[in-house]
């Protein structure tokens, strides 16, 4: 188990971060200075009290993540 000790605390990291962009809906709707933010970390999409929150850097992340795993499986 020492030898994954690094990937568990990425994966307690990404879940903490995955929770914490699950809740950014609520928190939009909430205080409206959350699209002050820059664009490429949190971008919030409103229409007839629809919103949609989402983080282009993290779903960026997201893919490059899933890229390294599929060609590192494949040596």
């Amino acid at each position: 188990m020492e030898p994954y000790r690094e990937f568990t605390a990425l994966g307690w990291f990404l879940i903490v971060l995955g929770l914490i962009f699950v809740a950014l809906p609520y928190v939009a709707r909430v205080v409206p200075n959350v699209e002050r933010l820059p664009w490429f970390i949190l971008w919030v999409y409103r229409r007839d009290g629809f919103y949609f929150v989402t983080s282009p850097l993290l779903i960026i992340i997201s893919l490059v993540s899933i890229v390294m795993n599929i060609f590192g499986r494949s040596r």
